[in-house]
């Protein structure tokens, strides 16, 4: 590991990095809670890229307790803070902040927390009561510690996404959100460190919402290829055939999503 990398374990520590070590560009900050992949390392580029050498790259390993409900994966969720240093090391960042639970939440969970409001009572939301109110207390405490300029997060967690930049908006946190697109394995998955939970069945089921989300592209693009190509005909009958042959693509490809998504 570089010399120049540095791991941070207390907010005391990352106060005296902020205030002493860090470079004094802009700041860009990748919020995780461990287990990072090629999707986080995607993050932590875009970060590097966007702040440039100058800029300082600030990774946080957090598991928050807050945003797991009651029988969810809190203990078995995996943690590899080796691995995580090289990866976020590799990917261009400065320093890994990673505190305990003590030390972010001292004397136990907080008693004043963000609510998400009505937007975290729908869909995820609905079925899981508090995960959201957990998730924005915990980032909008990590933005007050590690005071970014910049925050990067995965579009692949749309509905987190959407939250943060209310929260932000909402409540006039001095910070630019940034979204990056989901990174994805060869079979189509999006990746998440959660996959390594899935047996190959119930992979081969996870699978079924990317190939329906690409049929549904894919059909999207051929209808508009078509509507563009009928268009430009010179007559009714033309335009009629054209149209017809329109309908008969969307059928092809309802076929081939209900195809994909049955196996």
């Amino acid at each position: 590991m570089s010399p120049d990398f540095e791991l941070i374990p207390t907010c005391d520590d990352l106060q005296y990095v902020l205030e002493h070590s860090a470079p004094r560009g802009r700041t860009a900050v990748v919020m995780t809670m461990g287990a990072l992949h090629e999707g986080h390392a995607t993050l932590i580029r875009a970060a590097r890229r966007h702040v440039g050498t100058k800029g300082y790259v600030l990774v946080t390993v957090f598991v928050n307790p807050l945003q797991f409900g009651a029988g969810e994966d809190l203990d078995r969720y995996p943690r590899t803070l080796d691995a995580d240093l090289r990866t976020a090391q590799e990917a261009g960042a400065d320093a890994v902040f990673a505190p305990s639970a003590d030390e972010v939440y001292p004397g136990g969970a907080p008693e004043v927390r963000i609510a998400a409001g009505p937007m975290g009572e729908r869909l995820e939301g609905a079925s899981r009561p508090g995960h959201f109110d957990g998730m924005l207390t915990v980032v909008a405490k990590l933005l007050h510690l590690t005071r970014p300029d910049v925050a990067f997060f995965g579009q692949k967690d749309a509905q987190q996404l959407a939250l943060i930049r209310r929260m932000v908006r909402d409540l006039n946190f001095p910070v630019d959100i940034v979204g990056v697109p989901t990174v994805r394995e060869p079979d189509g998955l999006a990746l998440s460190s959660r996959n390594r939970y899935l047996s190959p069945a119930e992979r081969r089921t996870a699978l079924a919402l990317s190939a329906a989300l690409f049929a549904a592209r894919d059909r999207l693009a051929a209808q508009a290829a078509l509507l563009a190509r009928a268009e430009t005909l010179p007559t009714s009958e033309s335009r009629a055939e054209a149209l017809s042959r329109l309908g008969e693509s969307r059928a092809a490809a309802d076929a081939h999503a209900a195809a994909a998504t049955a196996w």
